[in-house]
């Protein structure tokens, strides 16, 4: 049998996997802390990402509309998530205050509906400025902020005793076995509320 190389080729640069440079999940209370010492909304971005375990764009583009404060809940719309499905995201005692610290932030006279608004009303603060913030926090250029999740999914596998759908499930992962896809009705949301607690606890632990 002829094996036809170029397809194998192909094949290869399809499934290949990117990873991103991530800060050790051990490392993360210092480096939160230290976005603690920051002014400004880029470092509460990169403080609400590592706590949400989001996606920069999904929290770059949040609005205050998605935000419900009384449930404690922020809902990312189906069409703003790289599953297109809607995702709902448990907030914090840590991430409400980040919220509410932005809330103090927002300029009245714009009133600007994004959460983590860039320099022009209606435009949102770019991945660079966050990527910066996450630098200066860590002391290096060598991690992205795509890598905190995982460092969140690194700790849940080694320091949780959560089942991996659970991780899986708050890191909005497509399911990739179909049947269970076809079962799986849920979100899984108030385990992944106790979850996201203990991450909180972890990341303020700054030893």
């Amino acid at each position: 049998m002829v094996i036809d190389t170029a397809m194998l080729d192909k094949t290869t640069a399809v499934a290949k996997v990117v990873h991103h440079a991530a800060i050790p999940y051990r490392d993360l209370p210092t480096v939160f802390a230290q976005l603690g010492q920051q002014d400004g909304s880029a470092a509460l971005a990169a403080r609400f990402l590592c706590l949400t375990a989001a996606r920069s764009g999904e929290v770059r583009h949040a609005l205050w509309s998605e935000i419900d404060f009384e449930k404690q809940v922020w809902i990312v719309p189906a069409e703003r998530m790289k599953a297109k499905r809607e995702h709902r995201v448990p907030l914090t005692a840590s991430t409400v205050s980040v919220l509410r610290r932005m809330e103090m932030l927002r300029s009245r006279s714009s009133a600007d509906s994004l959460v983590f608004p860039g320099g022009k009303i209606g435009s949102p603060l770019s991945d660079v400025a966050v990527s910066k913030a996450l630098h200066r926090a860590a002391g290096t250029k060598d991690v992205t902020i795509h890598g905190l999740r995982s460092s969140f999914r690194d700790w849940a596998a080694e320091e949780t005793d959560f089942p991996r759908e659970v991780a899986e499930m708050a890191l909005a992962h497509a399911i990739g076995d179909k049947v269970e896809a076809a079962y799986r009705r849920g979100d899984l949301f108030s385990k992944r509320q106790e979850m996201m607690k203990q991450w909180e606890k972890f990341c303020l632990d700054d030893g």
